[in-house]
């Protein structure tokens, strides 16, 4: 009988190679050079959902890269580091729906998606590359050429036309005034699915772990301790636990029933043993969750269905002064009877969406205390507050162009 071990050891080097990502460098965020991708099929024959991880500090929350069957062939939208384990599901699928026939990054401002576009695209030499118009970069100004994006098959959305506008509809949020650059966002409904293409204008969380922390749930585990010398115990209650912490930090990013232990007790709960690893950040947990942060998380998300909302960060750090433009943008929405489902580059997906959901959401978003300034939005508002001050963003943001 032959020794499993080498053929599994093997086996863990080739998942490692294909996973491999050596542009991190340029957005070092978490996991770095090694990016998992977890594959789904969303709407059957029609949709598709790519997903990695992508946080700091093991706040993780997924991203993805949606594809979508159009007449010949595939289109990608919002791109992700092409490792060679997402461009291989890829392949599968233009082995079975056709070629990858364009390329498109439907926002200005994403940079999670912007520098991937480049190496996606060369692996796909043929494919149409569609950028969102506005492009920008920051602190430097560079072009979409000096990232690695093919200029001589690149066009702007709207500018030059759209692709596919036999059967995709293009519906633009913004553009916005930020200051530095523009936030803008053109969504895409795809008419043979009814599935509507955002990348950060809504989301929809959903209080279950999604399915690529399978792949590793060290992110969970990490966060549902309430100490640093505490073990990384893996169960279904901690991995609720720490999603619902997650998710409170990627809205909030400083909620405020989180408190910062100072350094002394930091360190006395650091450096146990079996805690002696970059896994385990060597015991360093710089968290103390206060009571209520339970109730906190629940109002973020839904158990029976995903909450759909508009991000917490968007809400208060692009669109505080702006909440016209998601209004007119939702408006738009009311008057597609072909809307079904909604797939933003983040968090749950599909998410049941309609041109009623739309409508009532809009006038959810009228009634409700815009861009607060107390509770959990407290770190949130004294950033947008001094960005302000020192005249980095405007008072007026909507664009007239």
């Amino acid at each position: 009988m032959s020794d499993p071990l080498p053929q599994q050891t093997n086996e863990a080097n080739a998942s490692v190679r294909e996973q491999r990502w050596p542009w991190w460098p340029l957005l070092p965020l978490y996991p770095y050079g090694q990016r998992a991708t977890h594959v789904e099929e969303l709407i059957p024959g029609q949709v598709w959902s790519f997903e990695q991880l992508q946080g700091v500090y093991y706040v993780a929350v997924p991203i993805r890269l949606t594809v979508v069957k159009v007449p010949g062939g595939l289109m990608l939208v919002n791109p992700l580091p092409p490792t060679a384990e997402l461009v291989a599901g890829l392949r599968a699928l233009e082995a079975e729906h056709g070629p990858v026939l364009s390329i498109v990054l439907p926002t200005a401002s994403g940079l999670e998606h912007k520098l991937p576009l480049g190496p996606l695209a060369r692996k796909f030499p043929k494919a149409e590359v569609w950028v969102c118009p506005g492009q920008w970069s920051f602190p430097v100004q560079l072009p979409l050429s000096w990232l690695g994006v093919p200029a001589g098959r690149t066009k702007v959305l709207l500018t030059d036309g759209v692709p596919h506008p036999e059967i995709c509809q293009w519906i633009s949020l913004g553009p916005l005034d930020l200051g530095v650059g523009r936030f803008q966002e053109i969504s895409c409904l795809h008419q043979p699915s009814g599935a509507l293409l955002i990348t950060d204008a809504l989301v929809g969380i959903h209080s279950t772990p999604p399915a690529i922390f399978d792949r590793d749930p060290t992110p969970l585990l990490f966060h549902a301790r309430d100490r640093g010398d505490q073990p990384l115990t893996d169960s279904p209650e901690a991995r609720r636990r720490g999603w619902a912490r997650l998710v409170l930090f990627a809205s909030y990013l400083r909620p405020h029933c989180l408190r910062v232990p100072p350094i002394a007790e930091l360190l006395r709960h650091a450096f146990r043993p079996g805690l002696r690893s970059w896994k385990a950040h060597f015991g360093l947990y710089p968290f103390d969750w206060q009571d209520g942060w339970r109730d906190d998380a629940a109002a973020l998300m839904g158990d029976e269905a995903a909450k759909v909302q508009v991000a917490p960060v968007l809400e208060r750090l692009v669109l505080p002064r702006a909440q016209q433009a998601i209004n007119v943008w939702l408006q738009q929405l009311e008057s597609r009877s072909d809307l079904r489902w909604l797939i933003p580059a983040h968090y749950s997906a599909p998410l049941s969406f309609s041109a009623q959901q739309a409508s009532a959401l809009r006038l959810e978003l009228q009634r409700k205390n815009w861009a607060p300034n107390e509770g959990n939005w407290t770190f949130l508002s004294g950033i947008d507050q001094r960005l302000l001050e020192l005249g980095f963003v405007p008072e007026n943001p909507i664009k007239k162009d």
